[in-house]
């Protein structure tokens, strides 16, 4: 990665980073894959690559936020049933990241974007059929499980866009919200922690990136104190109609040469 590139960033464009670093507290704690908006404006303003090596570190900060205030509510039979699956996504997107040049990264993380829209768009459309929170026990719950967890870790490790396939999962497995928000919380600390020593291993965490997350992370954390504020008010409806155009106008610009 060229990390020089990090550092020639007029303040407009960090403006718009720190709007991205404050959403992803918010997503953290109140609305789970909101920031795939985050995502895209990451990779429109640092290279694509460099953008996701930015972005994890930040994802951790709020990671820990959520754990901190939701860990009363999580479910590991869960989290067990999901880790082995996720684990070999994180290898196959691994293996992609190190065959993957920049620009082949940044179509993928816009592609990656308009189909997790579309999972969403499908989530939603299908919620009146999810299974009973008892489904997953099932040998097509546990298939259901691998493959959403397969799709998760690749996603998550290609392009930080794990969190609209795992909402899928657990609103389909009958999680009602503080199940939701607290299961998700420790999903992704505990993965986006395993994802560092790949990050770092293929160059896209250094010393110079850290210095531009410390920068970004202070915003972080009011974006997560306004998302315990807002879960029990947040017009949720409205929101996720935001959240998915302003995604589809993201992963549109990043597919565009």
């Amino acid at each position: 990665m060229n990390t020089m590139t990090l550092w020639h960033i007029s303040p407009g464009e960090f403006a718009a980073l720190a709007a991205a670093a404050l959403l992803v507290g918010f997503s953290k704690t109140a609305v789970s894959g909101a920031n795939t908006v985050s995502l895209a404006v990451f990779a429109a303003v640092l290279p694509a690559r460099a953008s996701t090596g930015v972005l994890l570190p930040l994802l951790i900060v709020g990671d820990v936020l959520a754990v901190v205030t939701y860990r009363r509510h999580a479910h590991w039979p869960t989290l067990w049933r999901l880790f082995p699956a996720v684990a070999a996504g994180v290898v196959l997107g691994t293996l992609f990241l190190v065959w993957a040049d920049d620009a082949v990264v940044r179509a993928s993380i816009g592609a990656t974007l308009l189909l997790m829209t579309g999972i969403t768009l499908w989530r939603r459309r299908a919620a009146v059929q999810d299974d009973e929170p008892d489904a997953v026990v099932t040998r097509a719950g546990r298939v259901k499980a691998r493959s959403y967890g397969v799709l998760g870790g690749f996603t998550t490790m290609v392009a930080n866009a794990g969190g609209p396939v795992m909402s899928m999962y657990l609103l389909s497995a009958g999680f009602r919200k503080l199940g939701f928000l607290g299961t998700s919380a420790f999903f992704f600390l505990i993965v986006n922690v395993s994802k560092l020593p790949f990050s770092a291993g293929l160059g896209l965490i250094d010393g110079r990136s850290l210095l531009l997350d410390v920068a970004l992370a202070v915003f972080v954390v009011p974006g997560a104190f306004i998302g315990k504020w807002a879960v029990k008010r947040i017009n949720q409806l409205l929101f996720e109609r935001l959240v998915i155009v302003a995604t589809v106008v993201g992963g549109v610009q990043l597919l565009l040469p």
